[in-house]
């Protein structure tokens, strides 16, 4: 048995074998891992078969052949889950894929969105290098009390 090209570490014919073949996807996660093996592999119509109307207004089928034809995928590295559990009917999957093209080597970092539609499992949208949100560093003044608690001031203390 060969291992599933998603990168799961699973046996193609156990992991996304069935879901390529019109078995619905558990997880979000599984119909991310299965839709880029179908990139991978070559089977677009499971891209189009797994995506909301919405989505495939900005899908083109042609491009999407040439692409496939051209590039060699490298590996899927899923990053983080946001629910798209079993019980879910929404849920994000945030991963980065790598593909080598023309002899160079990118990748691609994207927020994907899902959803459940009559039970099964739909790629709704995806943001492309999404941004994770603003971090505040906040600076201790040296006359303000300091962090810790100590109730000394941040001078004296941790600022020391």
């Amino acid at each position: 048995m060969s291992t599933c090209v998603c990168g799961s570490g699973l046996a193609f014919a156990l992991c996304c074998e069935p879901i390529l073949n019109g078995k619905p996807a558990p997880t979000a996660e599984a119909l991310m891992r299965s839709r880029y093996a179908a990139y991978a592999l070559g089977k677009l119509d499971h891209v189009e078969r797994t995506a909301t109307p919405e989505a495939l207004e900005g899908f083109n089928r042609q491009d999407s052949e040439r692409v496939v034809d051209e590039s060699k995928w490298l590996g899927l590295e899923i990053l983080r889950t946001v629910d798209g559990g079993e019980g879910d009917q929404t849920g994000q999957v945030e991963f980065v894929f790598r593909y080598s093209l023309r002899g160079q080597t990118y990748a691609q970092h994207e927020l994907s969105t899902f959803c459940r539609k009559d039970g099964a499992w739909l790629y709704s949208s995806s943001e492309i290098n999404p941004k994770s949100p603003p971090v505040r560093v906040t600076k201790e003044g040296r006359n303000d009390p300091c962090a810790c608690g100590s109730g000394k001031k941040h001078k004296k203390c941790c600022g020391a």
